[in-house]
């Protein structure tokens, strides 16, 4: 597994996107210059829902702050479309997402204990915040679906960071 570094350029990552075409993780629009990527474990999952959730409420506040904010999860378009649908979210989702690409990114990828989960691997939780020069500034990547960093916290540290000229942490290599 690839162990992304703070500070590093973050590995773009194409993926499809729900409503058509495709959009790039680490590559802010909607007229932002950072972004947010939170990733998701999909449609089986219900800490995932009330996270995504919590996301959309807070959408105001990042998109204030110049933060573009994606979800992707390595689901079907199918389970995609109706997870999604279900919970009203409106920021743009990807789906998905290759085993390949999760591991570029350096997330914990899981096998399904069986049909009730899901019919493929998918990706532990993980949150990436990309500044306007495509580095890496922050990481946050779990192995559990029960750690996953405070959505507040992000905004407000976020809003901190970039009023304040914040530099990117954990980057001593000494």
């Amino acid at each position: 597994m690839t162990k992304l570094q703070a500070g590093a350029e973050f590995p773009k990552q194409e993926v499809a996107k729900l409503g058509g075409g495709t959009m790039v993780l680490g590559q802010p629009g909607n007229g932002k210059d950072w972004q947010l990527v939170v990733v998701y474990r999909g449609k089986h999952c219900p800490l995932c829902k009330k996270y995504l959730a919590k996301l959309e409420e807070l959408l105001p506040e990042f998109h204030d702050n110049g933060v573009d904010v994606v979800a992707v999860s390595g689901d079907p378009l199918e389970k995609a479309e109706a997870d999604i649908a279900e919970m009203g979210v409106t920021m743009p989702v990807g789906y998905d997402l290759s085993v390949a690409q999760m591991q570029a990114l350096g997330l914990y990828v899981t096998t399904p204990r069986g049909p009730q989960e899901t019919d493929r691997p998918f990706p532990e939780p993980g949150v990436f915040v990309i500044n306007e020069h495509g580095t890496t500034q922050v990481i946050d990547i779990s192995n559990s679906p029960f750690v996953r960093p405070d959505l507040e916290n992000i905004a407000g540290g976020l809003k901190y960071i970039r009023a304040n000229d914040y530099p990117i942490r954990g980057t001593h290599t000494g």
